[in-house]
C-alpha cells in the first residue's frame, strides 16, 4: 500500500466470520474501533456489517500518511489482536485488504 497523491491512505478491509463465530467477530471488531480511532494520524475508522449478510464485515479507514498506518499496524495491541482475529475469520487478513486511490474529474 502506498500513499495517495494528497498524502492520505484509505484502506478497506473485508472479513467473513467463520461459521458460528459471527457474534464473536462483530464484538471483536466493535472493541477495536475506538482504540484505532485514537491512534495518531487516524482520519476515519468505521466498521460495517453487510446488510443481509450477518457474517460479513467491512472496515473503512483513512490515515494521514502511510507512516501513520504503519504505526497503527505495528502497535503492540495489534500484535496481540492478530492471532485472535485469525481464530474468528474465514481466510487471511491480507485477503480482505484493499487500498483505495482517489481520483477526481479534471473539469
Amino acid at each position: 500500500m502506498t500513499a495517495t497523491p494528497t498524502g492520505y491512505v484509505t484502506v478497506v478491509w473485508d472479513a467473513k466470520a467463520k461459521a458460528g463465530r459471527e457474534a464473536d467477530l462483530k464484538a471483536f471488531i466493535t472493541a477495536a474501533v475506538t482504540p484505532s480511532r485514537n491512534d495518531p494520524g487516524n482520519i476515519d475508522y468505521e466498521a460495517h456489517e453487510i446488510e443481509g449478510r450477518p457474517c460479513e464485515f467491512v472496515i473503512y479507514e483513512r490515515w494521514e500518511t502511510r507512516a501513520h498506518l504503519d504505526a497503527h499496524l505495528a502497535a503492540p495491541r495489534m500484535r496481540e489482536l492478530v492471532p485472535q482475529m485469525l481464530e474468528l475469520i474465514d481466510g487471511s487478513i491480507e485477503d480482505g485488504i484493499r487500498l483505495l486511490l482517489p481520483f477526481r474529474p479534471t473539469h
